[in-house]
């Protein structure tokens, strides 16, 4: 049985800031729909997506490959380390030389943040930009895959006490979540060392000490230490952080029963969460990466459907 979607319609999807909650719900409810088996509308044509991954990725580069082959779409193979790229082409030519070709979607994940303006102004490059993460800015489908995973948990997001925990200021996943979270009616927490902590972030929520929002949470979100974007000033061992930041097994004992565990991953163990509670009962980091499939389908969808 072939089930229309709920029509979502994009040109591009960069941030989640310019969705509206209407859109970010279509997301989400189509995501869980693609989960539930629901199937999609065949396209009227053949359509190519190509993902740019300029920075290392496993989980965001596959998942988008797994959606777009779902959704039928021609993946076209882009490796950076064989194009011209390694000939000094900038991002800007390297997408307009796709769009010339025929590209639809270009998937991009960059180490600059708003890498997109600049193709989105132009009056050339005529392929959909879908930001699969620019530097420390945004990461508006790991965004939506998190939600997906919350609603899916608690069936809503008014008055749920969420803690994003760790490196805030070098994520664009604690970006784009603080957010929405806020907007959607959670009340949001911070902690983690403070040094990675930044006053800006007082808009969507407050920061507090681990031991003291363990209790009260329904969602611990851990962030990775992301060693690559510091200039080395900062620095704890694995065994100093773990036990002044990191969900240890004595903190996830004073969880609350119906409290879940999140985290983007890659997971450093033993580090951001101990080792035994990743694949715990109350863990949902590996029900993440498996929404991450069913929400991208859902933005894929929604850009086709503005191409409709």
């Amino acid at each position: 049985m072939i089930i229309p979607s709920e029509q979502v319609s994009l040109k591009h999807l960069l941030t989640v800031e310019a969705l509206s909650d209407q859109e970010v719900m279509g997301l989400i409810r189509r995501g869980q729909e693609f989960k539930n088996g629901v199937q999609w509308m065949p396209q009227r044509r053949q359509y190519f997506a190509a993902n740019l991954f300029f920075e290392n990725s496993t989980r965001t580069h596959k998942s988008f490959d797994v959606a777009e082959r779902r959704l039928g779409l021609e993946v076209i193979e882009f490796d950076i380390t064989t194009s011209s790229v390694q000939k000094g082409e900038t991002l800007y030519d390297t997408v307009l030389t796709l769009s010339a070709l025929g590209i639809d979607i270009a998937v991009i994940r960059h180490g600059d943040e708003n890498y997109y303006d600049e193709l989105i102004q132009s009056k050339t490059i005529q392929c959909s930009i879908v930001n699969g993460g620019d530097g420390s800015g945004q990461h508006p489908s790991q965004c939506l895959l998190d939600l997906m995973t919350i609603y899916q948990e608690f069936d809503g997001f008014n008055g749920l006490k969420v803690a994003i925990v760790g490196d805030i200021t070098h994520s664009r996943v604690a970006k784009s979540n603080m957010q929405m979270l806020k907007r959607l009616g959670t009340e949001v927490y911070f902690s983690g060392p403070e040094i990675w902590y930044d006053e800006s972030f007082e808009v969507y929520g407050h920061y507090q000490p681990l031991d003291e929002l363990i209790p009260e949470m329904d969602v611990i979100m851990l962030l990775r230490v992301q060693h690559e974007r510091h200039d080395g000033k900062e620095s704890f061992s694995k065994e100093a952080y773990h036990r002044e930041y990191g969900l240890t097994i004595e903190r996830e004992a004073k969880m609350k029963k119906s409290a879940i565990i999140m985290h983007p991953a890659p997971v450093n163990r033993d580090v951001e969460i101990a080792d035994s509670l990743v694949e715990s009962l109350k863990s949902r980091i590996v029900e993440q990466m498996t929404n991450g499939v069913y929400v991208r389908m859902a933005i894929l969808e929604a850009i086709l459907n503005g191409k409709a």
